[in-house]
């Protein structure tokens, strides 16, 4: 801790995304909906790919961990919010507002991690048919989610210890969520180090996989370009669309976070921007993905008659003599 650093005691004010009362309804009516659908979209998803053992593959296996981690990034963030506006009161505790970041953090760079580990498995599925399965294996991929896991752990972990180190005076944040980069910007100015540290991990976290994800989509491109049928070029390009529609919308909500804030200074704004890689692309996934995926599309019907089963049929009752 640094000297005179009492907010270990003190409680941070979540300034939300407006102070207007008449629109606390509609934030929380809207958002309320659109956590419902991410929890409810993804674990359908989960449900899917667990029930059909013919989606027990790499793909889906990375697509199921993909859905879990966009479940547990939004449940960190949007309940607290939800209930700040019900009970009219935006105050969260320190030790609260460090475990918020400490796992936003974690599940974002989790989800950032993973999306490059998807970016490599359609680059062997795509470049590489023949050896896929071989490459691929179990153990590679249980390899690669607990690596992706430990990296996400530590890279938190230590943003988290930077950032208890620093010392605050100002202590409303100006976002719906404890951020790290409001953490840090709050903070007393002696943030230098925090920021090396920030600057460093991010660029390591955030740009070593956007750069394998890049190199993959240029082999894959490649690859598609030697094709000589077009069915053979739609067939190859329609197994890595989807994922590449999520990589395109994640790191351009994440790209328009960063220069609205940087162009604007304007913490409301970059609050705005960032609910694009924090809520609605978690929301979109489930339905992108099972976008004319027949696969998906398939699992998904076999489990809504499931349910559909389960909750219509009324076991006899058995009259006493």
């Amino acid at each position: 801790m640094g000297p005179g650093n009492d907010t270990r005691f003190s409680d941070f004010l979540l300034l939300g995304l407006s102070n207007e009362p008449e629109l606390q309804p509609l934030i929380f009516g809207l958002f309320l909906s659109m956590y419902l659908i991410t929890v409810f979209g993804n674990l359908l998803l989960i449900l899917a790919v667990s029930s059909d053992s013919h989606l027990h593959t790499p793909m889906y296996f990375f697509l199921s961990n993909l859905s879990f981690v966009d479940i547990c990034f939004t449940s960190i963030t949007i309940p607290k919010m939800l209930v700040n506006i019900h009970t009219k009161s935006n105050v969260i505790t320190y030790a609260d507002c460090i475990t918020q970041m400490y796992f936003s953090t974690l599940f974002g760079g989790w989800d950032n991690l993973l999306l490059a580990v998807m970016a490599y498995d359609r680059f062997l599925a795509i470049c590489r048919p023949l050896h896929y399965m071989v490459i691929m294996s179990p153990r590679l991929c249980g390899l690669l989610m607990l690596v992706s896991w430990t990296l996400s752990v530590f890279n938190s972990l230590l943003q988290s210890l930077m950032v208890l180190r620093l010392s605050y005076t100002d202590l409303e944040i100006p976002h719906f969520f404890c951020d790290l980069n409001q953490m840090v910007r709050l903070a007393c100015p002696d943030t230098f180090l925090t920021d090396i540290v920030l600057y460093f991990s991010t660029g390591l976290l955030a740009g070593g996989p956007l750069a394998g994800i890049l190199y993959s989509y240029s082999k894959i491109a490649s690859c598609i370009c030697r094709i000589s049928s077009a069915q053979g070029k739609y067939k190859a390009f329609s197994t890595c669309a989807s994922h590449l529609s999520v990589v395109s919308l994640f790191y351009s909500s994440v790209l328009g976070v960063y220069l609205i804030s940087a162009a604007t200074h304007s913490s409301h704004s970059s609050a705005v921007a960032s609910l694009m890689y924090s809520v609605v692309t978690p929301m979109l996934n489930p339905f992108i993905y099972s976008l004319r995926n027949k696969d998906i599309n398939g699992a998904l019907k076999r489990v809504y008659r499931i349910i559909g089963i389960k909750w219509t049929t009324v076991p006899e009752v058995k009259k006493c003599p």
